[in-house]
């Protein structure tokens, strides 16, 4: 076996090793962990207040089911549905709402004029009273865009009580559900239309407020540690539309460089079969780099004001390698042979078989430095919503 196809043996091998090495970072990449604070019933609801210093004076069960959702934005979803509260006779009387107010407070709403919250229903339960109220609202949410196109959305509605003077918790109505465990997908429409997302979890929990203000409220100590009732929806975005999007192009022209670095050659059949001469190869990297540029600004665009997202990475390695290949080119055909001969040896061999390793390690590199981004702040998350 000759030195030639030893090399590219190899190269096959090598190759092979980090592309199934690339498909398993992808495949962690896309994994959700459950979220270790969800509240699956009533029982964890009850040993979460009771190990709060101030235990509330009252407790509102309070539910919701989205309609639809649709980002507006990058940090702007417009959600629409219901929210019901259950007010027990001779207990809630103090703060139960009259007609035409509202039980509650959606603190994270863009423009409460623009939204819409109106009652719908109002009945008599087993000695308490029923309140529903349909809403359309836009939330203000922070989103995370650096594992694009693998990230996860946790998409929340923030409540608070709608009276500031008395200690009220809300609670979950667990009853108002078929199964609220950790695993099950409840409080959003079966038929709603997602678009480029997938449903995947969806979860009651809560986080203690931040208001570090009694709000001007005598003795209102209460509200600065505040438990705040969240109900969470998890997406996932669909791979699949962002990689025909994004992945295939970067891919294309990823082999139309190979293509370029094979027709490299002193060999004068093949430069003759080949047509090789640096003008065109250095030419043909400078309409991939338009095309590449074009791509990269349209991907931007989407996530103006957030940090390098992951895809936005393999657009950079791009940039690199058209670089790398062009310079690769004119060096081969300058005449210091003896000072390169890793660009000359045997015809531009090492250049040639190491182009795929090389690829594919620095897309392993990237997604393994962008799954421990991924890690860290989630991990800082759940530590700061058990605090």
């Amino acid at each position: 076996m000759t030195i030639e196809k030893q090399v590219w043996l190899i190269s096959g091998a090598v190759t092979l090793i980090l592309a199934v090495l690339l498909f398993n970072l992808w495949v962690a990449l896309n994994h959700f962990e459950e979220d270790p604070t969800q509240l699956p019933d009533q029982a964890s609801v009850d040993d979460y207040l009771q190990k709060l210093g101030n235990v509330p004076e009252h407790r509102v069960k309070t539910g919701i089911f989205i309609k639809s959702f649709s980002f507006t934005g990058a940090s702007d979803v417009r959600i629409t549905g219901y929210v019901w509260q259950h007010y027990e006779d001779g207990v809630h009387d103090a703060i139960k709402p009259a007609s035409g107010e509202v039980g509650f407070i959606l603190p994270e709403a863009v423009d409460a004029a623009s939204g819409l919250i109106h009652e719908a229903y109002r009945m008599d339960q087993d000695g308490s009273e029923l309140i529903g109220w349909y809403f359309e609202q836009t939330l203000r949410q922070s989103f995370d865009y650096t594992s694009y196109p693998f990230d996860h959305k946790t998409v929340w509605v923030r409540f608070w009580p709608g009276e500031f003077d008395v200690d009220v918790a809300l609670i979950p109505d667990f009853a108002s559900y078929p199964a609220t465990g950790p695993a099950d997908i409840f409080g959003i429409d079966n038929r709603i239309v997602m678009g480029t997302w997938e449903r995947e979890n969806t979860y009651f929990d809560y986080r203690l407020s931040d208001l570090d203000t009694t709000l001007g409220i005598s003795e209102n100590e209460f509200q600065t540690n505040l438990p705040e009732l969240h109900y969470n929806f998890v997406i996932k975005r669909n791979f699949g539309n962002a990689f025909i999007v994004h992945m295939i192009p970067l891919i294309v022209v990823t082999m139309l460089l190979f293509g370029a670095v094979m027709t490299v050659t002193r060999k004068p059949n093949l430069v003759e079969r080949h047509d090789f001469n640096t003008s065109s190869v250095i030419g043909t990297c400078s309409v991939l780099f338009f095309v590449i540029l074009l791509a990269h600004v349209q991907l931007r665009e989407g996530f103006a004001g957030s940090p390098v997202i992951y895809m936005e990475s393999f657009f950079f390695l791009m940039y690199f390698l058209l670089l790398a290949v062009s310079v690769n080119t004119y060096l081969f055909a300058s005449e210091a042979s003896s000072s390169l001969w890793v660009i000359h040896y045997r015809d531009n061999l090492i250049p040639k078989a190491a182009f795929w390793p090389f690829v594919l390690l620095c897309m392993v590199g990237i997604t393994a430095y962008n799954l421990s981004l991924k890690a860290g702040p989630e991990d800082e998350t759940v530590i700061e919503r058990q605090n």
